[in-house]
C-alpha cells in the first residue's frame, strides 16, 4: 500500500487547499503538479474548486479538459481528443495507462493482453507487463499476471471519479440492489415465520406424548398395587374352605364308642 494511504492522508488534499487561493497561471500549474503527483488517481474535489472550474473561460481552458480526461477518461479518448489537449509529460503518461487499467477492469476481471496493448498504446509485451507491475505495487489493482493465457487477472481495483451524467444511472442500481435486499429479507423473515410455528409444533407434540407416558405408567403402577384375592389367601386356609366333611370321620367315632361296650367283662 502506498505510503499516503498507510499514513491515512488523502494526497489530493493538499492540493483542494492550495486551490481556494490559486487563480490563472498559478491555477494552470497545480492542475499540473495533481496530474503528475503520484498516488493522485481522484480529481472530483479539484475539480469542484471554483477558481479551477474558471479555467474553462479563458484560454486555460485545455487544462480544465485534461483534468476531465484524467478524471473520467482513458488513454483512447485523450488521443482522440489529443489537438485540443496539452501534450502529456511522462508521468502524465503514466498515470493515464494506470487509470486506464483500472477503467478496464471495471468492466471485466480478465483482460486480454492484446486488448491491454491496443488501449494503452503500447508496442510490445515487456513494457506492458513492467506497467501492470507498477500498478500492482501502487496498490491500484489487485490482481496478477497470467503469462500462460496471455492476460491480467483483477481481483479488485480503486474507485475512479463519476460523471455527473452517470449519477442516476448508480441511483437506479443501487435501488435495485436495495429492492433486492428487500426481497431477500422477506424471504429469510418467512422461513423464520415458518420454522417457529414448527418449532412450537414440534415442542407441543412433545408435551403431550410426555404427558401421555407419564399418565400410563401412572396407570400401570396403580395397576399393579391392587391385591389378588385367591392369590393372598393362605394354601391352608383354601383347602379347609374347599374341602366337604369326612364321612370316615364320623364312622370311626361310631367304633370307637360301641368297642367300649364290646370289650366290657361281665361281672
Amino acid at each position: 500500500m502506498s505510503s499516503e494511504k498507510q499514513g491515512g492522508i488523502n494526497p489530493l488534499e493538499q492540493f483542494v487547499l492550495l486551490a481556494k487561493s490559486a487563480k490563472g497561471a498559478a491555477a494552470v500549474e497545480l492542475v499540473k503538479q495533481a496530474l503528475e503527483a503520484p498516488g493522485v488517481y481522484v480529481f472530483g474535489e479539484l475539480l469542484d474548486m471554483p477558481n479551477i472550474q474558471e479555467l474553462s473561460t479563458g484560454p486555460s481552458a485545455p487544462y480544465l479538459n485534461l483534468m476531465n480526461v484524467f478524471a473520467y477518461g482513458t488513454c483512447k479518448e485523450y488521443e482522440e481528443h489529443k489537438d485540443s489537449l496539452p501534450e502529456l509529460t511522462p508521468p502524465m503518461l503514466t498515470k493515464l495507462r494506470h487509470l486506464t487499467i483500472v477503467s478496464l477492469a471495471t468492466k471485466s476481471k480478465c483482460i486480454p493482453y492484446p486488448v491491454l496493448l491496443t488501449e494503452l498504446k503500447l508496442k510490445n509485451l515487456r513494457e506492458l507487463e513492467d506497467l501492470i507491475i507498477e500498478v500492482i505495487y501502487a496498490d491500484i489493482i489487485h490482481g496478477k499476471l497470467d503469462q500462460k493465457n496471455q492476460q491480467l487477472e483483477v481481483d479488485s481495483a480503486i474507485g475512479r471519479d463519476i460523471r455527473p451524467e452517470q449519477v442516476g444511472e448508480i441511483i437506479t442500481v443501487l435501488q435495485d440492489w436495495c429492492d433486492s435486499c428487500d426481497s431477500v429479507l422477506r424471504g429469510v423473515d418467512a422461513q423464520i415465520t415458518k420454522a417457529n410455528v414448527s418449532k412450537d409444533t414440534n415442542v407441543k407434540m412433545q408435551q403431550r406424548i410426555e404427558q401421555e407416558v407419564a399418565n400410563i405408567k401412572k396407570t400401570l403402577k396403580s395397576t399393579q398395587q391392587v391385591p389378588d384375592t385367591d392369590e393372598s389367601m393362605p394354601p391352608d386356609s383354601r383347602e379347609q374352605v374347599e374341602m366337604p366333611p369326612s364321612k370316615k370321620s364320623s364312622k370311626t367315632k361310631g367304633l370307637r364308642g360301641s368297642g367300649g361296650k364290646f370289650w366290657k367283662s361281665s361281672s
